[in-house]
Parts: structure tokens; sequence; C-alpha cells
């Protein structure tokens, strides 16, 4: 019998010897009682014996002590049980609190309103240029503005779907702008971590593949400037080994430029990298371009490079 600690175990010894002497008195009476019903020819029942009672009666203690001793150890494994300690906290999103804005180039009504895109506007460094235009085509037909639109709307919900917080330049393809300069203001009154211009080029000559283009100097500095650069070798690395396009082969070096006359870069003042996913002009390219699946892969490879870049703590 599992005793507690503290506790003293009833003495059964003491309990029998009393239980047996009550037993011998009890028998002696019993005994006269038959004598005298025997001579007068009575029936007489078979008697109990009392120290097979008390025995049952201690036996009923036992059990009970024991059913008592199995629930609480029981009760213990069930405490003890790795199934009830508290759930793990899942680790923090370094992506959590992160901003990203997306820059479609062009838009669907720029051409309906040539009065409003051929505005002049500052485009940085006390240079002027106009608002906004109306983008390239392939030779087919398929416009810059809506595969840029297309491709932005995936990368949103790739970059979404991992915790970013995402602001789009623009949320349709039917309006018109906005121009350049607000489109670098909204980068830059978001304080965002990243910026990205998705376009895709024209070139007619014999030529393909992406082009990464930064500003020469941004309105962001130095420092703004080495983080772009950062931002654009992550998307060149993540382009090159996932899009199915190769550095553009036109222009540039390895598919990176730098240029002074694009306001949407020279404005900036948060990282910020303008992206020509492809030459429309070439049909390799527009092929993919056009391709609901070539799309998606260039959406893909333009949300790890952003993603590598945060990653890396900007």
């Amino acid at each position: 019998m599992t005793r507690r600690p503290g506790r003293q175990a009833p003495s059964t010894r003491t309990s029998i010897s009393a239980l047996s002497i009550s037993a011998l008195s009890l028998s002696a009476l019993l005994a006269s009682a038959l004598t005298g019903c025997a001579a007068q020819g009575a029936p007489v029942a078979a008697p109990q014996t009392p120290v097979a009672a008390g025995e049952a009666s201690l036996s009923a203690s036992d059990s009970d002590m024991a059913s008592t001793t199995a629930g609480q150890s029981a009760s213990a494994s069930v405490a003890a049980s790795p199934s009830s300690a508290a759930p793990s906290t899942p680790p923090p999103n370094p992506l959590a609190g992160k901003v990203v804005v997306i820059d479609p180039g062009h838009n669907g009504g720029n051409a309906a309103d040539p009065a409003a895109v051929n505005a002049l506007v500052p485009m940085g460094f006390g240079q002027y240029k106009a608002c906004d235009t109306t983008g390239t085509e392939g030779n087919d037909g398929y416009s810059e503005h809506a595969f840029a639109f297309d491709v932005s709307e995936r990368l949103e919900a790739l970059l979404s779907a991992r915790g970013v917080k995402v602001i789009m330049t623009r949320t349709n393809d039917t309006g018109v702008g906005p121009c350049v300069n607000v489109r670098a203001a909204i980068g830059n009154n978001a304080h965002a971590n990243a910026a990205v211009s998705v376009h895709g080029d024209g070139y007619d000559g014999n030529g393909h593949g992406f082009q990464i283009i930064q500003a020469s100097s941004s309105a962001g500095g130095a420092g703004n400037d080495t983080a772009s650069n950062q931002l654009g070798q992550d998307l060149h690395a993540s382009m090159l080994s996932e899009s199915g396009f190769t550095p553009a082969t036109y222009i540039g070096s390895d598919g990176y430029e730098a240029r002074t006359d694009l306001a949407g870069l020279n404005l900036s003042t948060v990282p910020k990298i303008l992206v020509e996913c492809g030459n429309m002009r070439d049909s390799g390219d527009l092929s993919r371009m056009e391709s609901s699946t070539g799309r998606q892969r260039i959406a893909q490879a333009l949300a790890d490079g952003i993603i590598a870049f945060l990653a890396g703590g900007k």
C-alpha cells in the first residue's frame, strides 16, 4: 500500500485482535442459545462469522485507499504530460512593418488626355520634363501600360502575402497619370523601404532582355544612392535566375544603366529602381510578356528581389 508522506498507516493488528476477542465472546453466547433452541426443537440458522465481516470491511477500506492513490497518480501523470505544455510562440515576421511602393508605368487613359500628360513638371536638380507618356507597345499592339499594371498587381499580391505593406501609385489602368514627380512623392511620403517602377522597353533594333535602371544621383543623397544600388543588384539577381529573361543585349552594361533624365528616380528620397522587364519590340521577349505564366514569373522574380533587399535590413 502506498503511503503519503507525513501520514501514519492505520494499525490493522490492533483492530483484528479486538475483533477476534469480540468474536469469541459472541460464539460463546451463540453456543448457549443453540443449546436452548435444540432442546426446544427450533431450527437454527447458520451463524455468520464476525471476523470475516471485519476482514471484508478492512478489504473495502484498503480498496478505497488504493483507488484514491491511483487517481492521484493519474492526475499527476496528466499534469506532467507534454501535451499540456503551453504552445510555442512563432518567430516574428521579419517583413512585418516593411513598406514597398510599386509604380506601374504610364496609364491607360494617357493617350486620351495629351494636355495633361504633356504638362511640364519638376524632374529634379532644376530641370523639367513632361508629366508622363503613353508608353510603348508590342508590334501586335499589346500595350506597355497594360503589361506593367498586370505585373504590378501580381507583385502586390505576392508581397502582401508575405506581410509587406504595399502602396500602388495607380490602382487601375484606365486613368491619367499620375505625373512622374507625383509618383516619386508617393514613395517619399510613405517613407517606403523600397520602391520599384515596372516598365517594358520599346527598342526597335535587334536586342532583348531586362534592364535595371538607377538614378545617377537622387534627392536622397549618397546614402540613398547606395541603398538603391543594392536594391538594383538584388532585383538583377532574381530576374536573371527566375524570370526567363537575360540581361539586356542592346543597352547598358550587363543589364545595368544609370540615368539622369528619369524624374521618378531623381526625386526619390527612398531606395528606388526602374525595371525594364523586357523589350516589347523583340518577338521572343514579347511572347513571354504576353503570357500569363511569363508575367507571373516576372512578378515572382521582382518579389524575391525586393524581399532579399528587405531581409538585408533595409
